[in-house]
């Protein structure tokens, strides 16, 4: 299976309108935003994108509006959740046949499965369609953890060419090399620690903010593959606080706030997720500005 994933695939926002439907041009002009600043690949529907929120219908004009608007510049995956695992094949199929060209996939999402189930639930999927993986590994959300020690039983799996490690311990990185070598791709699956993550040598980087910042996210990940941590740091530091927002359980509202703040796009979210308001909103409002302000300063001083 060739799919030498590498670099910032950002986990691409699902725009809405105010009336609940799914914004399909201001989602293909986000995606044309990102790939014109540089990122290596896109994922639509990740739980970022509000996957379970969405009908099957809807997500095949995602998939579908999605592939017309990258046309071939960078891969294009999907994230795919589901409960059981006929369900999952099936809905594989489907993507692949709207033009996904590989899958971002969850681990059952009704059912915390033991270290045998979770093996299983990925051989299967990855036996009943033609799509490259990359396994989503976020045990904090999803209560399944994809073990150095689960990999090693899907080592002969060729479909699976991937693991996003989103555990939050930093260490799993270098547990993951030491046990599996280079078999698997390994990207960072968490803003906040993808500076760190690069210097134990990930290869990628599935993002949230990237969707607000994408030049700045590349350049960071950039410096970082580059070994050039002094200039990255710089840039990381003014980063940080507004890449904590994607650690939260309202990260999807975060995000989108952040990206309706830089460049407009709209930040209407499906419920039960509601818009910000207060205290809340002020808080996250304060720190994507002074980020904004930040960047605007580091811009004038490097001119």
């Amino acid at each position: 299976m060739k799919a030498n994933w590498a670099g910032v695939f950002p986990a691409v926002t699902t725009k809405l309108q105010e009336n609940n439907d799914v914004d399909l041009l201001a989602t293909q002009r986000s995606i044309d935003r990102l790939i014109q600043s540089g990122v290596s690949g896109i994922i639509v529907l990740p739980m970022l994108g509000e996957n379970a929120s969405l009908k099957l219908a809807e997500k095949e004009k995602v998939i579908r509006a999605a592939k017309e608007v990258v046309g071939g510049r960078v891969p294009l995956l999907s994230g795919l959740a589901e409960v059981s695992t006929e369900a999952a094949i099936d809905t594989a199929r489907k993507f692949q046949s709207f033009g996904a060209e590989g899958l971002m996939v969850f681990p059952s999402i009704a059912y915390k499965s033991d270290p045998r189930e979770t093996s299983e639930w990925y051989r299967a999927l990855a036996g009943g369609c033609d799509l490259p993986i990359m396994i989503y590994n976020n045990p904090i959300a999803y209560g399944v953890d994809v073990t150095p020690e689960i990999l090693r039983t899907l080592e002969d799996v060729d479909q699976i060419v991937c693991i996003k490690e989103e555990s939050g311990d930093i260490r799993r990185v270098t547990d993951l090399y030491n046990e599996l070598g280079d078999r698997f791709a390994v990207f960072c699956g968490v803003d906040d620690l993808i500076l760190e993550s690069l210097a134990l040598g990930v290869t990628g980087w599935v993002s949230g903010m990237t969707n607000a910042w994408p030049e700045e996210c590349v350049s960071i990940f950039e410096l970082g593959r580059a070994g050039k941590f002094v200039e990255a740091r710089e840039l990381y530091r003014i980063m940080t606080p507004a890449f904590h927002l994607d650690t939260s359980v309202k990260l999807v509202q975060y995000i989108k706030l952040a990206e309706h703040l830089v460049y407009g796009a709209p930040e209407w979210t499906r419920a039960p997720r509601l818009p910000l308001a207060g205290d809340e909103r002020e808080k996250v409002v304060s720190v994507i500005n002074k980020t904004i302000a930040s960047l605007r300063s580091r811009s004038s001083k490097a001119a």
